[in-house]
């Protein structure tokens, strides 16, 4: 470890990171410090990792952490759960850390003898008083054969070695150097270029994926959102770095990269027609974490840049980057081509669905939504459905109410798409960060308007903005229906038309092969009848359920009737009276309305991305 340390004395800061035991999931590191701080050196991991407000505490994966100096061992004490602090040293600080990587998520750190992926908040130490200094890894294999043959993908600029090997790599500071993600082992490499960027999306894990099919339409996707915000791209080239698994759906933003988790069969196969829901997720997904590279990664909450990765950092402004980002991600597929408007149109209504499937809507603002995220959107219990929304969902509600709202007023003049790009040019193209309340003042610029009573009740309140009354006037309806079962997610008109369906007030999951709730639902059936989140639901008017027949035994039942429900609450068995409640109309689906008039349906072309007629 040291040898490789040595051959990098130029640096401030280096670390060697070796993948010692993939059996074992071990990940070594050790970090040399130049110019120690006199007084002691303090050292510590990030307790959350950007993007991801949670505090995930990731030094508790820490197995064994020492320090030497000139071959002798230093002294080092923990201050508190993430951060040590070094005895003085005359010369260089050298300390070694043992690192437990067992997280199959976006955001921490996995080894086994499939392959390796990490962020750098997870596994390199912070040096306090030197985070602005140049950091520099040196990446090699580990013991096990099977290592030495990996590749290895990370947007870091290379110092040595080859393109997809093990080498060393530079950082500009240790904000930088925790911004590029690692993958490594058995890839599939997909390079295209997208607006004269060099773009790769590299795959890990098994796959029949036709990636001539991938290579195309993710360039094409790419090249939308550079044109979007204007050339040239910010980033000087882009990787995907995609983990194909048999369950799973995530991603994180980074500034020249992203890190996917997708269901394999996602992916389109070789002949493969069109763009099925599969493959319209991953592409959605795909879309959303690279319009972060813009929005998110370059123009930044206040609050959030520079913030302090060891506590909380809290901003009213998420509604503004996550919600603004899943109005575009799916958006972006329509007018890049991808898809077409019956597709988007269903996406869209499955979105606009999940909110309005959300009885929280009622009590949560926008604004305290993101608040809250810390405690509240990562960490859902039981009560989340009836206590809180979504500020991805609802917010892309607010940006599409806001789209739509500008471009009536305006004629058609503005919309949020130039409200955008100026925020790009004033903000995000210079680094600066954006305060709280900016951006309702620079929309209200770009657009002439008055904006305050939209904002206020769009973001203070907890009244629903007006979609659907907005989307009329662009030739577009919105019908509400009950939802169909556990597997509806809205979006389309349902099989069972506009008839009342009877409702039971409740969600369920299946634990090995039980059927238990998870949600009641507020001033539903199922909480006026007494049963909790929690039970395990065995029968229902005499006949046994489980997570294949609740949908059906549920539609069999007649609105109003009285039925008997048998539950096991912990180790008691319980029967609950029932009154069977009419299902409330919280699915929505869109369709084009030809009657709406020439001027409608210009506005919808508009807005759409669509050729004029």
């Amino acid at each position: 470890m040291n040898d490789q340390i040595d051959a990098l004395a130029d640096a401030p800061v280096a670390y060697h990171l070796r993948l010692r035991a993939p059996g074992s999931r071990l990940i070594e590191v050790a970090c040399r410090v130049r110019n120690p701080d006199p007084a002691g050196q303090r050292v510590s991991l990030p307790a959350w990792i950007p993007g991801s407000y949670l505090i995930r505490d990731f030094a508790r994966h820490v197995v064994t952490l020492s320090a030497r100096s000139g071959g002798e061992p230093v002294n080092l004490r923990k201050l508190d759960k993430s951060s040590w602090q070094a005895a003085p040293v005359d010369g260089d600080l050298v300390l070694h850390a043992e690192i437990h990587a067992n997280d199959l998520s976006v955001r921490g750190a996995h080894l086994d003898p499939a392959g390796a992926f990490f962020n750098g908040s997870s596994v390199f130490l912070r040096v306090h008083g030197q985070e602005q200094a140049v950091h520099v890894l040196h990446l090699s294999p580990g013991d096990e054969a099977a290592t030495t043959g990996w590749r290895v993908a990370t947007a870091m600029p290379r110092r040595t070695g080859t393109a997809w090997e093990y080498g060393a790599f530079e950082a500009g500071s240790y904000a930088e150097l925790i911004d590029h993600p690692v993958l490594a082992g058995a890839l599939d490499v997909v390079e295209f270029e997208a607006a004269g960027v060099p773009h790769a999306l590299v795959l890990a894990g098994r796959h029949a994926a036709d990636v001539e099919r991938l290579r195309a339409d993710l360039g094409r996707l790419c090249a939308w959102h550079i044109g979007f915000f204007g050339e040239p791209a910010p980033m000087p080239y882009y990787l995907f770095l995609l983990r194909l698994s048999g369950e799973g759906m995530g991603g994180l933003e980074h500034r020249n990269s992203s890190t996917l988790v997708c269901h394999r069969d996602r992916l389109p196969r070789p002949g493969q027609a069109g763009v099925d829901r599969g493959y319209r997720r991953f592409l959605g997904l795909a879309s959303h974490e690279y319009f972060h590279a813009w929005h998110v990664k370059r123009i930044r909450p206040a609050e959030l840049a520079d913030a302090d990765l060891g506590r909380e950092a809290y901003t009213r402004q998420l509604w503004i980057f996550e919600g603004i980002t899943s109005y575009y991600d799916d958006l972006a597929l329509l007018r890049s081509g991808l898809i077409d408007v019956a597709a988007y149109l269903e996406l869209l209504g499955s979105s606009l669905t999940a909110v309005y499937r959300s009885p929280g809507r009622r009590r949560q603002t926008l604004e305290e939504a993101s608040f809250d995220a810390w405690i509240k959107f990562y960490r859902p219990d039981e009560n989340s459905p009836n206590a809180q929304v979504s500020y991805y969902r609802k917010g892309a509600m607010v940006a599409l109410a806001l789209d739509l709202e500008v471009r009536l007023r305006t004629a058609g003049r503005v919309s949020l798409d130039d409200i955008m790009r100026v925020l790009w040019k004033t903000y995000g193209r210079d680094g600066i960060p954006l305060p709280e309340g900016a951006f309702e003042e620079l929309a209200a610029q770009v657009t002439g308007l008055d904006l305050g009573e939209f904002f206020h009740a769009s973001l203070r309140s907890t009244i629903d903005p007006p979609v659907g009354i907005l989307l009329a006037q662009f030739g577009v309806r919105l019908h509400m229906r009950c939802t169909e079962g556990g597997g509806d997610a809205g979006g389309t008109p349902g099989a069972r038309g506009d008839q009342p369906q009877p409702w039971l007030g409740l969600r369920t999951r299946a634990i090995n092969d039980r059927l238990h709730v998870s949600h009641v639902l507020e001033d539903g059936p199922a909480q006026h009848a007494g049963i909790c989140a929690g039970d395990e639901l065995l029968a229902i008017d005499g006949l046994r359920l489980d997570a294949g027949t609740l949908d059906a035994a549920t539609a069999a039942l007649d609105i109003g009737r009285m039925v008997d429900v048998h539950v096991f609450r912990r180790d008691e068995l319980l029967q609950l009276g029932l009154e069977v409640g009419a299902a409330p109309r919280d699915s929505c689906y869109l369709s084009l309305d030809d009657g709406a008039g020439e001027a409608a349906a210009a506005r919808r072309r508009a807005w759409l991305g669509l050729p004029k007629a």
